[in-house]
Protein backbone atom coordinates (compact mmCIF):
# COMPACT_ATOMS: atom_id res chain seq x y z
CA UNK A 1 0.00 0.00 0.00
CA UNK A 2 1.56 3.00 -0.99
CA UNK A 3 1.53 6.42 1.13
CA UNK A 4 -0.75 8.47 -1.52
CA UNK A 5 -3.51 5.80 -0.55
CA UNK A 6 -3.02 5.78 3.15
CA UNK A 7 -3.10 9.11 2.98
CA UNK A 8 -6.30 9.59 1.10
CA UNK A 9 -7.85 6.85 3.55
CA UNK A 10 -6.55 8.78 6.52
CA UNK A 11 -7.90 12.06 5.47
CA UNK A 12 -11.52 10.69 4.71
CA UNK A 13 -11.35 9.51 8.13
CA UNK A 14 -10.60 12.40 9.61
CA UNK A 15 -13.38 14.30 7.65
CA UNK A 16 -15.58 11.78 8.75
CA UNK A 17 -14.40 12.76 12.28
CA UNK A 18 -14.92 16.16 11.84
CA UNK A 19 -18.23 16.06 10.50
CA UNK A 20 -19.71 13.29 13.54
CA UNK A 21 -17.86 16.08 15.98
CA UNK A 22 -20.64 19.37 14.48
CA UNK A 23 -23.16 20.12 16.71
CA UNK A 24 -26.47 20.04 15.96
CA UNK A 25 -28.08 23.03 18.19
CA UNK A 26 -30.77 21.78 20.27
CA UNK A 27 -30.66 19.94 23.37
CA UNK A 28 -32.37 17.09 22.78
CA UNK A 29 -29.79 16.54 19.70
CA UNK A 30 -27.16 17.49 22.12
CA UNK A 31 -28.36 14.55 24.85
CA UNK A 32 -28.59 11.95 22.23
CA UNK A 33 -25.07 12.44 21.16
CA UNK A 34 -23.69 12.33 24.29
CA UNK A 35 -25.68 9.12 25.18
CA UNK A 36 -24.52 7.82 21.81
CA UNK A 37 -20.88 8.74 21.97
CA UNK A 38 -20.59 6.09 24.91
CA UNK A 39 -21.47 3.33 22.82
CA UNK A 40 -19.14 4.67 19.91
CA UNK A 41 -15.83 2.82 18.50
CA UNK A 42 -12.78 4.62 20.39
CA UNK A 43 -10.99 6.52 17.49
CA UNK A 44 -7.32 5.11 17.02
CA UNK A 45 -4.80 7.54 15.26
CA UNK A 46 -1.85 5.30 14.02
CA UNK A 47 1.06 7.62 13.54
CA UNK A 48 4.24 5.68 11.97
CA UNK A 49 7.94 5.94 10.53
CA UNK A 50 8.75 5.76 6.58
CA UNK A 51 6.08 4.60 4.59
CA UNK A 52 8.79 3.44 2.16
CA UNK A 53 10.36 1.09 4.37
CA UNK A 54 8.10 -2.25 3.87
CA UNK A 55 8.65 -2.68 8.02
CA UNK A 56 5.79 0.44 8.65
CA UNK A 57 3.91 -0.74 5.22
CA UNK A 58 3.55 -4.31 6.82
CA UNK A 59 2.64 -2.77 9.75
CA UNK A 60 -0.70 -0.56 8.60
CA UNK A 61 -1.68 -4.05 7.28
CA UNK A 62 -1.65 -5.67 10.35
CA UNK A 63 -3.33 -2.92 12.67
CA UNK A 64 -5.92 -2.43 9.37
CA UNK A 65 -6.67 -6.29 9.06
CA UNK A 66 -7.37 -6.28 13.35
CA UNK A 67 -9.35 -2.99 12.91
CA UNK A 68 -11.96 -4.67 10.69
CA UNK A 69 -12.21 -7.75 12.76
CA UNK A 70 -12.40 -5.96 16.01
CA UNK A 71 -14.83 -2.50 13.73
CA UNK A 72 -16.89 -2.79 16.79
CA UNK A 73 -14.65 -2.05 19.48
CA UNK A 74 -12.40 1.13 17.27
CA UNK A 75 -11.81 3.08 14.56
CA UNK A 76 -8.34 3.83 12.53
CA UNK A 77 -6.35 6.16 11.06
CA UNK A 78 -3.46 5.75 9.91
CA UNK A 79 -0.65 7.81 9.28
CA UNK A 80 3.34 7.72 8.19
CA UNK A 81 5.82 10.22 6.95
CA UNK A 82 7.55 10.14 3.99
CA UNK A 83 11.41 9.31 5.18
CA UNK A 84 12.36 8.08 8.52
CA UNK A 85 13.84 11.40 9.48
CA UNK A 86 11.28 13.99 8.98
CA UNK A 87 10.19 14.81 12.22
CA UNK A 88 8.32 17.89 11.34
CA UNK A 89 5.85 15.84 9.72
CA UNK A 90 5.41 13.19 12.40
CA UNK A 91 4.71 16.13 14.45
CA UNK A 92 2.32 17.65 12.29
CA UNK A 93 0.44 14.31 12.05
CA UNK A 94 0.45 13.93 15.51
CA UNK A 95 -1.06 17.67 15.95
CA UNK A 96 -3.53 16.63 13.22
CA UNK A 97 -4.78 13.66 15.00
CA UNK A 98 -5.33 15.94 18.45
CA UNK A 99 -7.39 18.32 16.84
CA UNK A 100 -9.25 15.48 15.75
CA UNK A 101 -9.87 14.50 19.21
CA UNK A 102 -8.89 11.10 18.92
CA UNK A 103 -9.21 8.57 21.71
CA UNK A 104 -5.79 6.71 21.20
CA UNK A 105 -2.21 7.93 19.65
CA UNK A 106 -0.26 4.74 19.11
CA UNK A 107 3.04 6.28 17.83
CA UNK A 108 6.42 4.97 16.24
CA UNK A 109 8.36 7.69 17.12
CA UNK A 110 11.42 8.91 14.63
CA UNK A 111 13.15 10.13 17.35
CA UNK A 112 13.48 9.35 21.12
CA UNK A 113 13.29 12.74 22.03
CA UNK A 114 12.10 15.79 19.45
CA UNK A 115 8.36 13.93 19.15
CA UNK A 116 8.04 13.64 23.14
CA UNK A 117 7.04 17.42 23.62
CA UNK A 118 3.59 17.14 21.22
CA UNK A 119 3.25 13.30 22.79
CA UNK A 120 3.05 15.18 26.01
CA UNK A 121 0.39 17.62 24.82
CA UNK A 122 -1.89 14.77 23.46
CA UNK A 123 -1.74 13.48 26.64
CA UNK A 124 -2.71 16.42 28.54
CA UNK A 125 -5.34 16.84 26.07
CA UNK A 126 -6.92 13.49 27.53
CA UNK A 127 -5.79 11.25 24.86
CA UNK A 128 -4.17 7.64 25.63
CA UNK A 129 -0.27 8.26 23.63
CA UNK A 130 1.14 4.49 23.58
CA UNK A 131 4.76 4.07 22.49
CA UNK A 132 5.73 1.32 19.87
CA UNK A 133 8.88 0.34 17.70
CA UNK A 134 11.19 2.75 18.95
CA UNK A 135 11.61 3.52 23.11
CA UNK A 136 10.59 7.68 23.84
CA UNK A 137 14.06 8.54 25.86
CA UNK A 138 13.22 7.47 29.65
CA UNK A 139 15.79 10.60 31.12
CA UNK A 140 13.51 13.08 29.41
CA UNK A 141 10.05 11.76 30.23
CA UNK A 142 11.16 11.79 34.01
CA UNK A 143 12.40 15.62 33.09
CA UNK A 144 9.05 16.25 31.72
CA UNK A 145 6.65 14.56 34.27
CA UNK A 146 5.73 12.37 31.83
CA UNK A 147 5.05 8.40 31.52
CA UNK A 148 4.22 6.85 28.33
CA UNK A 149 4.10 2.43 27.94
CA UNK A 150 6.43 1.45 25.49
CA UNK A 151 4.62 -1.85 23.91
CA UNK A 152 7.72 -3.57 21.74
CA UNK A 153 10.32 -6.04 21.93
CA UNK A 154 14.17 -5.77 23.05
CA UNK A 155 16.34 -4.61 20.94
CA UNK A 156 19.25 -5.12 22.35
CA UNK A 157 18.87 -8.61 22.80
CA UNK A 158 17.15 -9.05 19.98
CA UNK A 159 20.58 -7.55 18.18
CA UNK A 160 22.61 -9.28 20.73
CA UNK A 161 21.05 -12.82 19.56
CA UNK A 162 21.60 -11.82 15.54
CA UNK A 163 25.26 -10.91 16.74
CA UNK A 164 25.93 -13.77 18.70
CA UNK A 165 24.94 -16.22 15.88
CA UNK A 166 27.07 -14.44 13.26
CA UNK A 167 29.96 -14.80 15.54
CA UNK A 168 29.89 -18.43 15.18
CA UNK A 169 30.64 -17.85 11.81
CA UNK A 170 33.58 -16.07 12.25
CA UNK A 171 37.24 -16.06 14.08
CA UNK A 172 38.55 -14.15 17.28
CA UNK A 173 40.20 -11.19 16.11
CA UNK A 174 38.38 -11.07 12.34
CA UNK A 175 36.98 -6.94 11.52
CA UNK A 176 33.25 -6.55 10.91
CA UNK A 177 31.59 -3.24 11.01
CA UNK A 178 28.51 -1.73 12.09
CA UNK A 179 26.23 0.41 10.15
CA UNK A 180 23.12 1.70 12.22
CA UNK A 181 20.24 3.96 12.24
CA UNK A 182 19.21 7.78 13.28
CA UNK A 183 21.59 8.30 16.44
CA UNK A 184 19.14 9.96 18.28
CA UNK A 185 16.61 6.80 18.06
CA UNK A 186 16.42 4.36 21.32
CA UNK A 187 16.50 1.76 19.08
CA UNK A 188 19.08 2.29 16.93
CA UNK A 189 21.47 2.67 19.60
CA UNK A 190 19.80 -0.58 21.39
CA UNK A 191 20.46 -2.52 18.27
CA UNK A 192 24.16 -1.16 17.81
CA UNK A 193 24.73 -1.96 21.52
CA UNK A 194 23.58 -5.56 21.21
CA UNK A 195 26.18 -5.95 17.89
CA UNK A 196 28.71 -4.93 20.07
CA UNK A 197 27.73 -6.95 23.10
CA UNK A 198 28.01 -10.03 20.91
CA UNK A 199 31.15 -8.89 19.43
CA UNK A 200 32.98 -8.30 22.19
CA UNK A 201 32.26 -11.60 23.75
CA UNK A 202 33.72 -13.26 20.76
CA UNK A 203 36.34 -10.97 20.81
CA UNK A 204 35.74 -10.27 17.40
CA UNK A 205 36.93 -6.37 16.02
CA UNK A 206 34.63 -3.75 15.03
CA UNK A 207 36.89 -1.61 12.85
CA UNK A 208 34.28 0.77 11.99
CA UNK A 209 30.40 1.92 12.83
CA UNK A 210 28.34 4.34 11.03
CA UNK A 211 25.10 5.32 10.98
CA UNK A 212 23.11 5.47 7.48
CA UNK A 213 19.54 6.66 8.92
CA UNK A 214 17.54 3.71 8.30
CA UNK A 215 17.80 4.31 4.81
CA UNK A 216 19.04 1.76 1.57
CA UNK A 217 20.96 3.63 -0.64
CA UNK A 218 23.06 5.72 2.18
CA UNK A 219 23.78 2.20 3.61
CA UNK A 220 24.80 1.49 -0.07
CA UNK A 221 27.36 4.39 -0.41
CA UNK A 222 28.82 3.84 3.70
CA UNK A 223 29.00 0.15 2.91
CA UNK A 224 31.09 0.71 0.01
CA UNK A 225 33.64 2.68 1.57
CA UNK A 226 33.91 0.74 4.67
CA UNK A 227 34.74 -2.58 2.34
CA UNK A 228 37.28 -0.37 0.52
CA UNK A 229 38.75 0.56 3.34
CA UNK A 230 38.89 -2.15 5.30
CA UNK A 231 39.97 -5.21 2.94
CA UNK A 232 40.39 -7.88 5.15
CA UNK A 233 36.72 -7.25 6.66
CA UNK A 234 34.10 -10.09 7.53
CA UNK A 235 30.81 -9.00 7.83
CA UNK A 236 28.60 -5.77 7.89
CA UNK A 237 25.45 -5.84 11.12
CA UNK A 238 23.15 -3.77 9.48
CA UNK A 239 20.54 -2.09 12.44
CA UNK A 240 17.23 -2.79 10.34
CA UNK A 241 16.82 -4.77 6.59
CA UNK A 242 17.17 -1.77 4.28
CA UNK A 243 20.64 -0.77 5.70
CA UNK A 244 21.19 -4.46 4.98
CA UNK A 245 19.86 -4.71 1.39
CA UNK A 246 21.97 -1.08 0.76
CA UNK A 247 24.65 -3.63 1.92
CA UNK A 248 24.63 -6.62 0.48
CA UNK A 249 24.19 -4.31 -2.92
CA UNK A 250 27.45 -3.11 -2.06
CA UNK A 251 29.33 -6.32 -0.95
CA UNK A 252 28.27 -7.64 -4.50
CA UNK A 253 29.60 -4.47 -6.11
CA UNK A 254 32.81 -5.30 -4.53
CA UNK A 255 32.60 -8.76 -5.84
CA UNK A 256 33.34 -10.03 -1.83
CA UNK A 257 29.80 -12.02 -2.02
CA UNK A 258 31.73 -15.52 -0.91
CA UNK A 259 33.85 -13.51 1.54
CA UNK A 260 31.62 -10.97 3.56
CA UNK A 261 28.66 -11.70 5.44
CA UNK A 262 25.82 -9.38 6.26
CA UNK A 263 22.96 -9.71 9.06
CA UNK A 264 20.02 -7.13 9.54
CA UNK A 265 16.91 -6.56 11.14
CA UNK A 266 13.66 -6.69 10.62
CA UNK A 267 12.82 -9.73 8.61
CA UNK A 268 10.96 -7.62 5.58
CA UNK A 269 10.26 -10.10 2.56
CA UNK A 270 13.47 -8.64 0.36
CA UNK A 271 15.45 -9.66 3.80
CA UNK A 272 13.86 -13.11 4.26
CA UNK A 273 14.23 -14.06 0.68
CA UNK A 274 18.17 -13.16 0.79
CA UNK A 275 18.58 -15.34 4.11
CA UNK A 276 16.92 -18.27 1.84
CA UNK A 277 19.33 -18.04 -0.47
CA UNK A 278 22.34 -17.32 1.42
CA UNK A 279 22.73 -13.69 0.39
CA UNK A 280 22.16 -12.66 4.14
CA UNK A 281 22.95 -14.82 6.87
CA UNK A 282 20.55 -13.70 9.50
CA UNK A 283 17.77 -11.21 10.40
CA UNK A 284 15.53 -10.39 13.30
CA UNK A 285 11.49 -11.33 13.60
CA UNK A 286 10.09 -8.76 15.72
CA UNK A 287 6.81 -9.33 14.00
CA UNK A 288 5.71 -5.79 12.55
CA UNK A 289 2.67 -6.49 11.23
CA UNK A 290 1.48 -7.20 14.81
CA UNK A 291 3.68 -4.71 16.73
CA UNK A 292 0.89 -2.03 15.92
CA UNK A 293 -2.03 -4.34 16.90
CA UNK A 294 -0.10 -5.16 19.84
CA UNK A 295 -0.16 -1.45 21.30
CA UNK A 296 -4.04 -0.50 19.76
CA UNK A 297 -4.96 -3.56 22.07
CA UNK A 298 -2.96 -2.63 25.19
CA UNK A 299 -4.73 1.16 24.81
CA UNK A 300 -8.35 -0.66 24.68
CA UNK A 301 -7.71 -2.30 27.44
CA UNK A 302 -6.46 0.61 29.48
CA UNK A 303 -8.92 2.89 28.49
CA UNK A 304 -11.70 -0.03 29.61
CA UNK A 305 -9.72 -0.23 32.81
CA UNK A 306 -8.61 3.07 33.45
CA UNK A 307 -5.36 0.60 34.78
CA UNK A 308 -2.16 2.65 35.06
CA UNK A 309 0.04 1.04 31.97
CA UNK A 310 3.35 -0.26 32.29
CA UNK A 311 5.89 -1.03 29.56
CA UNK A 312 4.82 -4.45 27.93
CA UNK A 313 7.61 -6.49 26.06
CA UNK A 314 6.75 -8.13 22.42
CA UNK A 315 8.62 -11.10 21.35
CA UNK A 316 11.80 -10.72 18.90
CA UNK A 317 13.12 -14.23 17.03
CA UNK A 318 16.31 -14.55 14.90
CA UNK A 319 16.28 -15.76 11.55
CA UNK A 320 18.24 -17.72 9.78
CA UNK A 321 18.10 -20.39 6.71
CA UNK A 322 17.73 -23.47 8.73
CA UNK A 323 14.85 -22.00 10.50
CA UNK A 324 13.31 -20.70 7.42
CA UNK A 325 13.57 -24.57 6.28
Amino acid sequence: MGLKQLLTRAGFLITLGLLSACDSGTPAANQEATTSSEDKPARVALVMKSLANEFFINMANGAETHQKDNADKYELIVNGIRNESDLAQQVSLIEQMMATQVDVIVVAPADSKSILPVAKRAIDQGITVINIDNKFDQELMAKMGVSIPFVGPDNRAGARKIGEYLAQQLTAGDQVAIIGGIPGAFNAQQRQAGFEDAMTAADINVVSIQAADWEQAKAATIAAAILSENPELKAILAANDSMALGAVAAVRQAGRSDDVLVVGFDNISAAQDMVKNGSMLATAEQYGDQLAVFGIEYALQILESGQSPEDKNTPVDLVTQESLQ
